[in-house]
């Protein structure tokens, strides 16, 4: 009996481990996805937070989840991405949701606005208020699920051929400039241009802009762009801090395994902070070699500065007049970003600004 029991007992073992292999391999399935960037290789820091994502993504389901990266322009134009990822084209893209302002004025606030949030704003109310939440809302008109990928941190003025006094030079400017800040300069009398990363340098070299902004001295240095521009002004104020986002396919995302979904989600908020990581320790190295090399650093003017924010709050007003999106997830933004400064006036700015002195007192 005891014999006839344990070979019951055995079979009925052996019975479960039949049934649970398929369960497990149901859990873990092969998968293969196509990510587009809408950045070129040779903008490493941009481009490398998709490879950090895919790579972590890979490792971390023993190579069955693979993610492969395409640079902008390989597969699909870099200023294309969403299209390609709300119509199945491609899983998803790593972008700046500025970019698309053309589709919906609100996919600025994925990104920045000018006057908004810096970077470790934007990620506080990404994570902690309801940032991603309110977004992600508006993202589903899109067929797009959005995740937080990176940030750049307050952003440089840009390259000028000539000296910016006021709000006067403007005028007739021909001013590469991404996304919503361009309809500030289009207020100024200004003429803005979107123009890819990797056509930038020759589109001022060759005449066809007066000026560009890209995103701080790291990244102008590796485009060169000091070579065709002397002027280099501060702060960006259209990009107190610039957030970068994964955009996948809602249908794609809702097939992924739960435990597919926390991986990729982890393996991106790791993107994001990296990203933010090397623009902090690499942009003070590169600062010091543009001014090595004469590049003429330049504050915007107190007046120059006012006269954007006028010029910016007239252009959301009247986008939130006539988009109820914008305007609700807008106004959401602008209540954190009011609340938030009350703690950095008395926290953050006067802790840096007196290390600030003290570092050039010696």
């Amino acid at each position: 009996m005891k014999r006839r029991q344990f070979l019951q007992a055995a079979g009925a073992g052996l019975a479960a481990t039949a049934i649970a292999k398929p369960a497990i391999a149901q859990s873990a399935p092969e998968i293969k996805w196509r990510l587009t960037s809408s950045f070129p290789k040779s903008l490493e820091t941009l481009y490398g937070a998709a490879e950090t994502m895919s790579k972590y993504v890979a490792e971390a389901t023993d190579n069955k989840f693979q993610i492969q990266i395409f640079a902008g322009g390989e597969i699909v134009p870099a200023l294309q991405a969403v299209d390609a990822v709300s119509n199945g084209t491609v899983e998803m893209c790593h972008t700046a949701g500025y970019y698309f302002v053309g589709k919906d004025p609100t996919f600025c606030l994925y990104c920045a606005v000018p006057f908004g949030l810096n970077a470790r704003q934007q990620n506080a109310w990404f994570y902690d208020g309801d940032g991603m939440k309110l977004l992600n809302e508006f993202g589903q008109k899109f067929n797009i699920y959005g995740l937080v990928g990176g940030n750049t941190g307050t952003q440089m003025g840009g390259w000028f051929r000539k000296e910016i006094k006021g709000p006067k030079d403007f005028q007739g400017l021909k001013f590469r400039i991404g996304g919503w800040a361009g309809k500030t300069i289009q207020k100024l009398g200004g003429v803005p241009q979107q123009i890819a990363g990797a056509d930038i340098y020759q589109a001022l070299e060759k005449g066809t802009i007066d000026a560009a902004e890209w995103v701080g001295p790291h990244d102008d240095e590796k485009l060169g762009l000091n070579r065709v521009a002397k002027y280099y002004y501060y702060p960006g104020w259209w990009e107190g801090g610039a957030a970068l986002h994964f955009f996948i396919n809602t249908a794609k995302w809702a097939a992924l395994p739960k435990s597919y979904q926390a991986i990729v989600t982890a393996a991106a908020g790791l993107a994001n902070v990296e990203m933010q990581a090397k623009y902090d320790a690499r942009n003070p190295v590169a600062l010091r070699k543009l001014l090595n090399s004469g590049t003429a650093l330049r504050p915007f003017t107190e007046q120059t500065m006012d006269a954007c924010l006028k010029a910016s709050n007239e252009v959301n007003a009247e986008a939130a007049a006539s988009n109820a999106d914008f305007k609700k997830i807008y106004e959401a933004m602008v209540s954190f970003r009011n609340a938030e400064y009350i703690w950095w006036q008395v926290g953050e700015f006067s802790y840096d600004n007196f290390m600030i002195r003290s570092r050039q007192r010696g």
